[in-house]
C-alpha cells in the first residue's frame, strides 16, 4: 500500500524548509547538541553547523567525533573555562569581520554548568547577536521524567567539591520550595548523597537521572533514606554522569520554620536558648531539640550582626 506523499516524513523537504529561515552574519550561534544519543541533534542544527565559517568547542576532539558522525567537517576553535577571555576577544574579531561562529559543548546545551557564558557575555557587550538554537538538556529532560509536580524548579549544576563549602551551599537551599536540579559526577555520586540526605533530611523525594538517553540509561526515585542503599546495590551506579533532582520544601514545613523563627525571636529577647526552646516547643508543637539549635543559630547570627 503507497503512503500518502503528503504525510510521508520527508527529511529533504524538512531541511529545505530549515534553510529557509534567516542565520544572518556577524552572529554567534549557541547549538545545543546531543546528551549521549547522536540521533537527538535536530536539523537547524546540523543546518547551522555546515553553514558555519567556524565552530568554537569545549573539546576539539570529542566535536571533531561528533561533526563526523554527521558527515561534517569545519575549523574547530578550542574554547574552554581555561583560555575563555582570551577567546572570546577572537571570536569577537571574527564575528565583526562577517563570519557566523558557532559555539557547542561537549554535550547538551552551552553555558549551562558547561563553559560559553563568558564568550556570551563578551559578544553580547560588544553589541554583536547571539541566537540559541534550542536542544537537547540533560537537567530538563530529567525534570521531565521525575514525576514531581512542583511548578517551579531551581538549577544548582555542581555542588561545591569541599565539604564545607557544600554544607552551606545546601543550607541555604534547604528552605527553596522548588525542585532542586544537581549535576553530579560518578565518583562524588555517593558523597553528595549523602550531603544532601544530611541537609534536606529522609523524607524527601529524590530522582537519579544516570546516562540520560544512552544504552543504559537509568531514572530511579525513592525518598532519601533509601538513595544510599540504592546506590550501593549495583557498582555500575558509580559511573555515568548524574542529574539528580531533590523534592523541594514543603509550604507546611516553610510556614513551621517562619513560626519557629519568629516565635523564638520574641522569646530570646527575655530568655536564654534552653529556655526559649523549651517554651517554643509548648507553643508550636515542635521538637525541642531542633527549636534548641535553631534558637543557638539565631543567637550566634545576632551577635555577630
Amino acid at each position: 500500500m503507497n503512503q500518502d506523499p503528503h504525510t510521508s516524513f520527508n527529511p529533504q523537504a524538512l531541511f529545505e524548509s530549515v534553510a529557509q529561515q534567516s542565520y544572518p552574519n556577524s552572529t554567534l550561534y549557541i547549538v545545543a547538541t546531543p546528551i549521549g544519543n547522536s540521533g537527538d541533534i535536530s536539523l537547524r542544527a546540523l543546518y547551522l553547523l555546515q553553514l558555519a565559517d567556524a565552530i568554537a568547542c569545549e573539546d576539539t576532539r570529542n566535536t571533531a567525533q561528533l561533526l563526523t558522525r554527521y558527515g561534517l567537517h569545519k575549523p574547530l576553535i578550542a574554547a574552554h573555562q581555561h583560555n575563555e577571555r582570551d577567546i572570546a576577544q577572537k571570536i569577537i574579531q571574527r564575528l565583526q569581520a562577517g563570519e557566523r561562529i558557532a559555539l557547542v559543548s561537549d554535550a547538551g546545551t552551552p553555558a549551562v554548568s558547561d563553559p560559553g557564558a563568558i564568550i556570551v557575555d563578551a559578544v553580547r557587550q560588544a553589541g554583536l547577536r547571539v541566537s540559541p538554537l534550542p536542544g537537547a538538556s540533560a537537567a530538563i529532560s530529567a525534570l521531565s521524567a521525575s514525576g514531581l509536580i512542583q511548578d517551579q524548579f531551581y538549577f544548582v549544576g555542581f555542588l561545591p567539591a569541599k565539604a564545607g563549602q557544600r554544607q552551606a551551599c545546601l543550607q541555604e537551599l534547604t528552605p527553596i520550595t522548588a525542585s532542586l536540579i544537581f549535576y553530579e559526577a560518578p565518583h562524588r555520586i555517593l558523597e553528595s548523597v549523602q550531603a544532601l540526605l544530611e541537609a534536606f533530611g529522609p523524607k524527601r523525594q529524590i530522582v537519579f537521572a544516570r546516562e540520560l538517553s544512552k544504552l543504559f540509561e537509568e531514572i530511579h526515585r525513592c525518598p532519601l533514606a533509601e538513595a544510599i542503599d540504592w546506590l550501593k546495590q549495583d557498582t555500575h551506579r558509580e559511573k555515568g554522569e548524574y542529574v539528580v533532582i531533590v523534592e523541594g520544601a514543603s509550604a507546611v514545613q516553610e510556614d513551621n520554620d517562619f513560626e519557629a523563627k519568629r516565635v523564638l525571636g520574641i522569646l530570646l529577647a527575655e530568655l536564654s536558648v534552653k529556655q526559649a526552646a523549651a517554651l517554643a516547643a509548648q507553643l508550636t508543637g515542635q521538637k525541642k531539640n531542633a527549636l534548641y539549635q535553631l534558637a543557638l543559630e539565631m543567637k550566634e547570627q545576632s551577635q555577630t550582626t
